[in-house]
């Protein structure tokens, strides 16, 4: 990366950039104590106030901000302005329960698309590009989020939204677009479509693919580049925070996030106690923003679980790619298990596609959990078998713990224009 690529924020040494996110917290502390009733109630129960955070390392005595915080205060109970000062609401969909509220002034959105647009230079993006966005829009962040920032890079966008699948191969056809954003679920919706079409997607014009919003492994990264022949790159955010760039890989590297720690501070903790862990130890993510005005965040628990190293191409700080989150791990007799330790094992058998979903049931007492994976279109009914063993050995062997597996046909499982549905809970019915 050239410097004159790097916008002020990217050129701090890490000194400035101390300084920079003392000040911004500090300022965020107040912000947050003065104008909103919730964090001034817990910084009173922790008995801190803002003024006690003299040092970075302060920081970790000052209460942590769940989801179920901001579901409790649904809709504007965490707003720090008037309503007068909000220029746009964005909301979790409220499937597990009410939805999470964000707002933004006018203040917000140009840092929104300012990070965004860094996130997208590092990726290889230049501008001139077109980019397809199949995020979604609406009360969804990712959308509008990748919309703007391309657009402040001075990219030409494509607003394709999600869904409509068959349409979407056609406008990357017609439109000849050379970046893509969306998750990676859906990329590979959109890789059996383009074969179902008959074109080769390697013979396309995309170049560049962000992908984000959940959690994707190595294994699929290589699936994704090697049958797009495109550039995969990892982007993260949470509506919570901001929205996506919040944290970016970068191409030249792709050896992690990059978080833009001049707007957002992270930290990584124990789980279970909240002790705050050195760098290099994997726990679980928080957050503080350091420029939000709207609603500013104080150590928000992402449940997301990573760990932090430095940084490689940016002087910003590296999370390692999500391995998991908190509250998708499965335990299973004992043995703790992710979705994306499945995926690696999935990705790498002959004769299963990427699609798998998985199965928790009930027998007896014990629970048990059945790996449902798609044939690829050409396997045999004897490759099926053997992969279905083959899955199941690699689990027990480097999982520790017994699964079902059935090889079902091409197209069996629920596709998903977004996240993917990974874990089907099915112990209730039963």
């Amino acid at each position: 990366m050239t410097e004159e690529l790097l916008d002020g924020g990217e050129r701090l040494g890490r000194e400035e950039l101390a300084a920079l996110q003392l000040e911004r917290l500090r300022a965020t502390l107040r912000h947050a104590y003065e104008n909103v009733d919730f964090h001034r109630r817990s910084f009173d129960a922790a008995g801190v106030t803002p003024e006690d955070c003299r040092t970075l390392a302060d920081l970790a005595r000052f209460p942590f901000t769940s989801k179920s915080d901001l579901r409790d205060h649904y809709p504007f109970g965490m707003f720090a302005v008037e309503q007068s000062g909000i220029r746009r609401i964005h909301a979790s969909s409220g499937t597990t329960g009410r939805p999470t509220v964000v707002g933004y002034t006018d203040g917000d959105l140009e840092v929104w698309a300012d990070v965004m647009a860094r996130s997208l230079r590092a990726a290889g993006v230049r501008p001139g590009h077109k980019v397809h966005v199949a995020y979604g829009y609406g009360l969804f962040t990712g959308g509008l989020g990748a919309h703007y920032g391309a657009e402040r890079l001075g990219c030409t966008v494509i607003p394709a939204s999600g869904g409509m699948t068959a349409r979407q191969v056609r406008l990357i056809l017609d439109f000849r677009p050379e970046v893509i954003m969306v998750t990676p679920s859906y990329m590979l919706t959109l890789l059996d479509e383009f074969e179902r079409q008959g074109v080769d997607p390697r013979s396309t014009s995309l170049k560049v693919g962000l992908f984000g919003a959940e959690p994707w492994t190595e294994e699929m990264r290589a699936e994704i580049e090697e049958r797009f022949a495109i550039d995969a790159v990892d982007i993260y955010g949470l509506s919570e925070v901001m929205g996506p760039g919040v944290a970016q890989e970068c191409v030249e590297t792709k050896d992690g996030l990059h978080v833009w720690e001049d707007h957002f501070y992270p930290e990584v903790v124990d789980p279970f106690t909240g002790e705050v862990l050195p760098d290099g130890e994997e726990g679980e993510l928080v957050f503080t923003s350091l420029t939000k005005e709207a609603m500013p965040v104080i150590r928000y628990r992402t449940r997301d679980l990573t760990r932090l190293l430095p940084g490689t191409a940016r002087v910003f700080r590296r999370m390692e790619k999500v391995t998991g989150r908190s509250d998708d791990m499965i335990v299973l007799r004992g043995v703790n298990l992710f979705p994306t330790q499945i995926e690696e094992i999935v990705l790498r058998t002959p004769a299963v596609a990427p699609h798998f979903q998985l199965r928790l049931t009930r027998e007896g007492r014990l629970d048990a959990l059945t790996v449902r994976a798609e044939a690829r279109p050409d396997a045999t009914a004897g490759q099926r078998a053997e992969a279905a063993r083959a899955v199941a050995a690699a689990v027990k062997d480097g999982i520790g713990v017994s699964v079902g597996v059935e090889v079902v046909d091409p197209g069996t499982l629920e596709r998903s224009v977004g996240k993917i549905r990974r874990i089907v809970d099915l112990r209730e019915s039963a």
